[in-house]
C-alpha cells in the first residue's frame, strides 16, 4: 500500500498547504539549497545540538540530522488536531486523578484493576495526593501519525518527561536564519514563545501558599544524560536555574537550592529525572540524582513537581490500548483522535495471534521509549523474529503489538533532489489553569528509504513544522 505524501499525493497532485512553498522551491538554484543544507549542519554543530547514544561501547555524541524541507500543516488541519489533543490531555489528567483517588474507572470495569495495581509506573505513594492546581501532566508530548488526507492517529502519549522541544525551537530558528524570505512570503504561525509560555504555565501551578512570584528551577540528572542539551537550553530560555540533586536540600519543610547567598526556596521544580531517582528516602535508596525528603515536601503541598510523580502510568503502552475507553469515560464523548489498533500480549488469544503474525507487526515494550526494545516485523530477519518470539513468550505482559501503518511521507532534500520519507509529529502541550499548544511541534523523519523508525537514536532526523496562519 502506497503511503500518503503530504506534499504531492499520487492521486490528487500538489496539496494546497504546499503551493506557495513549491513556487518558491522551483525558483531555487539546486547548488544554493545544497549550500544551505551544509550551513544548517554547521549551525547545529556550532550550537552543540547533539544527543548522547546509549548502548554502544563508547558513549558517543551525535548531531541530529536536520532536513531543510519543512513539513507544512494547514490551519484547518491544526484546529482539528488541537481539539483532539486537548480532549485527550483532559482525559489523561482525569484518569491520573481518578486512579490515585476514587478509582471509579477501575470499579466500573472499564480498565482492569491488575493493569494499574501491578504496573511498575503506578506509585502507591501518590494515592490520596493531589498536586497543586490538580494538574498531573504539566508538559505532554503526543506522538501523532497520519495515514491519509483526513486520518490521524495517536501513536503514544508521553506524559513523564517528553523531550525534543529544544529541537523544535532550534529547527525554526535555523530555518529563519537560512531562508528569511520564505517567512516573509508565507504566513507561518510562531513557536518562538514556547519557553515564555512554559514559564507562565509552571508559575500558574505554584503551591497555594506561594506569596510572591514563584521560584522555578529545572532539575537535570547531569551532563551525561542524553537530553542534557535540552535541559540547559530550556532553563536558559526561561531564565531559571538549572540544578542537579546535589544542589538541593530540604530546609524548614521546603526544597531549597544552593546559591552564592545561601539556600533559596524553590516553589516549582520542572524535573527531568525519572520517578525512581527522585527521592532516595522514598524510592531508589542508591539514587544520587534526586533530593532526600522531596516527597514529604510534595505531599505537604509545599512544592510543585512537574510532571507529577506517578504520571508514567498514563503513557504505559498497555494503558494506551484503553485510551478510547478512558477518553469516553471522562469526557462523555468519543475520542476525536483514534488509537492505533493494539494487541495486548498479556491476553492469551492476542499473544497467539501476535506470535503467528510476528513478521507483519510492530512489537513494543510496554515501558519502552526511544525506539529501543522494539521489533518491526516486516523489516526483521527470520532469526530476529524467532529470537523476539522467544522473548515475547517468556514475558508476554511486557509487550504490545500493532499493525505496521503506512505512515505519511514528506519530501526530504537528497543529493538527487526531493525524495519521500516517513514522518511522525510530536506537538507539545502545556497544562495549568488552561491547556495550550504551540502551533506545530517536532516532526521526526526516517532518513532511510522505506524505514518507519523516526527516532533520532535509531538514525532518524528532524524537520521544521509549519502551521499556516489561514
Amino acid at each position: 500500500m502506497a503511503a500518503f505524501d503530504e506534499m504531492l499525493p499520487e492521486t490528487s497532485g500538489l496539496r494546497k498547504p504546499y503551493r506557495a512553498y513549491d513556487r518558491w522551491l522551483k525558483e531555487q538554484d539546486p547548488a544554493r539549497l545544497t549550500q544551505k543544507m551544509e550551513d544548517a549542519e554547521r549551525v547545529f554543530r556550532k550550537t552543540g545540538i547533539t544527543f548522547a547514544v546509549y548502548g554502544e561501547q563508547e558513549a558517543s555524541e551525535r548531531l541530529i540530522p536536520f532536513d531543510i524541507v519543512p513539513r507544512i500543516i494547514s490551519g484547518q488541519e491544526w484546529r482539528r488536531l488541537t481539539q483532539g489533543i486537548e480532549q485527550r490531555v483532559q482525559a489523561l489528567n482525569a484518569f491520573l486523578d481518578d486512579i490515585y483517588h476514587r478509582q471509579e474507572i477501575l470499579r466500573a470495569g472499564r480498565v482492569p484493576k491488575d493493569l494499574v495495581a501491578r504496573n511498575e509506573a503506578f506509585l502507591p505513594e501518590m494515592i490520596g495526593v493531589r498536586p497543586p492546581a490538580g494538574v498531573y501532566t504539566h508538559i505532554i508530548g503526543i506522538d501523532i501519525v497520519r495515514t491519509s488526507e483526513n486520518e490521524f492517529y495517536v501513536l503514544e502519549d508521553n506524559a513523564r518527561t517528553p523531550s525534543g522541544v529544544s529541537y523544535m525551537l532550534e529547527n525554526r530558528e535555523t530555518m529563519m536564519q537560512l531562508f528569511p524570505e520564505l517567512f516573509q512570503q508565507i504566513k507561518v504561525r510562531p513557536v518562538e514563545n514556547y519557553a515564555q509560555l512554559l514559564r507562565q504555565s509552571l508559575a500558574a501551578v505554584r503551591p497555594e501558599g506561594t506569596k510572591d512570584a514563584p521560584t522555578i528551577a529545572v532539575l537535570t540528572p547531569g551532563s551525561f544524560n542524553s537530553a542534557y542539551f535540552e535541559h540547559a537550553f530550556l532553563a536558559d530560555q526561561m531564565g531559571v536555574q538549572l540544578v542537579e540533586g546535589q544542589d538541593l536540600r530540604v530546609v524548614d519543610g521546603h526544597v531549597a537550592m544552593r546559591t552564592t547567598e545561601g539556600y533559596k526556596q524553590i516553589d516549582v521544580l520542572y524535573r527531568r529525572v525519572d520517578d525512581a531517582f527522585l527521592d532516595p528516602l522514598t524510592f531508589n535508596p542508591d539514587s544520587a540524582l534526586g533530593v532526600a525528603g522531596i516527597m514529604d515536601v510534595y505531599r505537604a503541598g509545599n512544592i510543585t513537581i512537574a510532571n507529577a510523580p506517578g504520571t508514567g502510568i498514563a503513557d504505559d503502552k498497555a494503558i494506551y490500548s484503553y485510551m478510547p475507553e478512558i477518553v469516553e469515560f471522562y469526557t462523555g464523548r468519543k475520542a476525536i483522535l483514534g488509537n492505533v489498533p493494539t494487541w495486548r500480549c498479556s491476553e492469551p488469544d492476542s499473544l497467539k495471534y501476535v506470535l503467528e503474525h510476528i513478521h507483519e507487526l510492530v512489537i513494543k515494550e510496554v515501558h519502552g521509549s526511544g525506539g529501543y526494545g522494539m521489533l518491526v516485523g516486516p523489516a526483521a530477519t527470520k532469526k530476529e523474529c524467532a529470537d523476539f518470539s522467544a522473548k515475547l513468550a517468556s514475558n508476554p505482559s511486557n509487550y504490545i503489538a500493532q499493525p505496521t501503518l503506512a505512515l505519511s511521507t514528506v519530501p526530504i532534500m537528497t543529493e538527487k533532489g526531493l525524495a519521500p520519507r516517513h514522518v511522525d509529529l510530536r506537538p507539545y502541550v502545556l497544562v495549568s489553569d488552561r491547556i495550550q499548544l504551540v502551533p506545530g511541534g517536532l516532526t521526526r523523519v526516517a532518513l532511510k528509504e522505506g524505514s518507519l523508525v523516526v527516532n533520532s537514536s535509531q538514525g532518524g532526523g528532524t524537520k521544521d513544522t509549519w502551521v499556516l496562519d489561514d
